[in-house]
């Protein structure tokens, strides 16, 4: 194989200004006739530059390709998190069938060493990023995806659901059935501040729907910074209220467990007393007593596709793509969809 040294001693000039010059680097100030006469030698001695060994790697296939997996969460929170695992499980079983090799690094505290990004044919990120930690990935990615987040613009490539119209979808099937009382649960987003509590996505369409339709009682809403028990202690408090809801929507299935507890705690009974459903569908969900109802969001299918855009990225695509995978209502026994005369219909 032909080395850049090799090129650089046949025109007269350093391996770092031959680099620079196949690697398109528009930083670089070095006369016209110079950077013909590299491109030139490198074509005639076959010199494929790294950009091209990359390309053809992803058109091939992606044999030979190193993909950065960067995750929000370090590894104890991601595997207390089933839905990160199936968005992770899915960029590596995509990344197994195309032999390309998977480099893990976690962005939690202190940023990594760049390099890692750098040395990497592409990054795939998953989970949400905002101010410098975003440039910082944008920075240091040759090319970049988002799997479960869509950053603000139309410059990054991202794959997601659309939680929002899931959400809403999810209310109207509730409201048809004859609920009334519906409350909600959830975290508060970290990038919008003690300002802005109820911005996640999820929250912010529960408030509008239920406002449109003279539904909302801000009793029945509430959010705090997730922790492990945040579902358990939200939901003891929102059902220790005078008139609590007879239907709780959870931000996702994790906090759906912990509500479980507090419901079977206070000697309540699901769905009879009140009747849960909630987000992601994660394995155990269907094996809850009763199965939780839930909104299924295809992670594994997020990390699937999130390799997808980055090989097509790779073989050439120039323009930014954002893909929207739908979701499912997972109806269960947390919820009598069944037999909507054993629904309440108190307001």
């Amino acid at each position: 194989m032909v080395t850049i040294k090799e090129i650089a001693s046949a025109v007269g000039v350093s391996s770092a200004t031959v680099s620079r010059v196949l690697n398109y680097d528009p930083t670089l100030s070095i006369s016209t006739s110079k950077r013909q006469a590299i491109i030139e030698t490198a074509e005639a001695l076959n010199y494929a530059t790294p950009r091209n060994r990359i390309r053809a790697a992803a058109q091939g296939g992606g044999a030979g390709l190193k993909i950065a997996l960067v995750h929000f969460l370090d590894p104890a929170q991601e595997l207390a998190d089933p839905y990160y695992v199936g968005v992770r499980l899915g960029i590596e079983s995509r990344c197994q069938a195309l032999k390309s090799e998977v480099v893990k690094v976690f962005l939690t505290g202190s940023a990594p060493e760049a390099a890692m990004l750098e040395g990497a044919s592409g990054v795939v990120a998953v989970g949400h990023y905002y101010g410098d930690e975003l440039e910082w990935l944008r920075r240091h990615s040759r090319h970049l995806v988002f799997a479960d987040y869509a950053p603000a613009g139309d410059v990054d490539d991202a794959v997601l659901s659309d939680v929002s119209l899931a959400m809403s979808r999810l209310l109207a099937a509730i409201h048809g059935m004859g609920y009334r009382r519906i409350g909600f649960i959830g975290w508060i987003d970290a990038f919008y501040g003690p300002d802005n509590i109820h911005a996640e996505r999820r929250c912010r369409t529960y408030i509008d729907w239920m406002t449109k339709a003279g539904l909302y009682d801000p009793e029945l809403c509430m959010v705090e910074r997730m922790t492990p028990d945040s579902g358990y202690t939200l939901a003891k408090a929102m059902l220790s209220k005078p008139n609590p809801p007879t239907i709780l929507i959870t931000c996702n299935d994790n906090m759906a467990l912990g509500a479980y507890r507090a419901i079977h705690e206070m000697g309540l009974k699901i769905p009879d007393d009140v009747a849960v459903v909630s987000f992601n569908d994660i394995p155990v969900a269907q094996f809850l007593g009763p199965p939780l109802s839930t909104v299924k969001i295809p992670a594994e299918l997020i990390g699937e596709t999130a390799v997808d855009l980055l090989l097509e990225r790779l073989s050439g695509r120039e323009i930014a793509k954002k893909v929207v995978l739908g979701t499912e209502i997972i109806w269960r026994g947390s919820t009598p969809f069944q037999d909507s005369g054993r629904l309440r219909q108190s307001v």
